[in-house]
């Protein structure tokens, strides 16, 4: 199986990007993470990819008169690297729609709600004020448009009694990191497409995010559009 050939942006910690690697040296994910980029010179994440001997590159924003040129100069990486996936994995900037649309259906993120709902930060604390009664992660193409990319995949936790922002993410972070490996499997296994702003899987639309299932993997029918099943 050819190996998934990935770019990782990230702006923290790095605890998705480790993730990524494990699975990858464990054997599940035929992953090859060609670089990491991060906007933060003392992003943790940067430490990991070099301790994993990825190339680590930081771009210095105060380097740029503003976000374009600054976005003109990521896409210069992006494409001396050649990656098949670019994934953002907590990167902290919002990207211009020029370096956005250079990749249609070739980047991803990871956002800690349920979109379409609470796209943005703080997404925890909005759920808590709403009165919701799950939170979750999605994982979504990016668009242009913030956190509004056709959606890939989901998973969902109960928000309990008592629950306060910080105990929602960290009883979500296992979880995210499982839906994050489950979503690069789908991509090394199928192809996975951005048509007409809808997930394609196969040449088949997906209306739904494909929800995670309790082995880890993803559920890959729950979202099939049944016009698609009968063609």
């Amino acid at each position: 199986m050819t190996a998934l050939r990935c770019l990782v942006l990230l702006s923290g910690h790095g605890s998705n990007l480790a993730t990524m690697i494990a699975a990858r040296d464990s054997g599940r994910l035929p992953l090859d993470i060609c670089a990491v980029i991060s906007n933060r010179s003392t992003a943790p994440g940067l430490d990991i990819a070099r301790q994993a001997d990825i190339p680590a590159i930081f771009v210095d924003p105060a380097n740029h008169p503003d976000r374009q040129d600054y976005d003109r100069q990521l896409s210069r990486l992006i494409q001396e690297w050649q990656p098949g996936l670019i994934v953002l994995a907590g990167f902290m900037r919002i990207l211009s729609a020029e370096l956005v649309n250079s990749y249609p259906g070739r980047m991803i993120n990871l956002h800690p709600s349920l979109l379409p709902k609470y796209t943005g930060l703080d997404t925890y604390n909005r759920a808590l004020t709403a009165g919701d009664s799950h939170y979750g992660a999605s994982i979504h193409f990016v668009t242009p448009e913030l956190d509004a990319g056709a959606l890939i995949s989901q998973a969902v936790l109960a928000i309990e009694p008592g629950d306060s922002a910080d105990i929602m993410a960290d009883r979500l972070q296992p979880i995210e990191h499982q839906l994050l490996v489950a979503s690069l499997e789908l991509f090394s296994q199928h192809t996975v497409e951005l048509i007409d702003d809808m997930l394609h899987i196969d040449g088949k639309l997906h209306e739904k995010p494909l929800p995670l299932a309790t082995d880890g993997h993803l559920a890959l029918t729950s979202g099939l559009d049944q016009r698609s099943q009968s063609e």
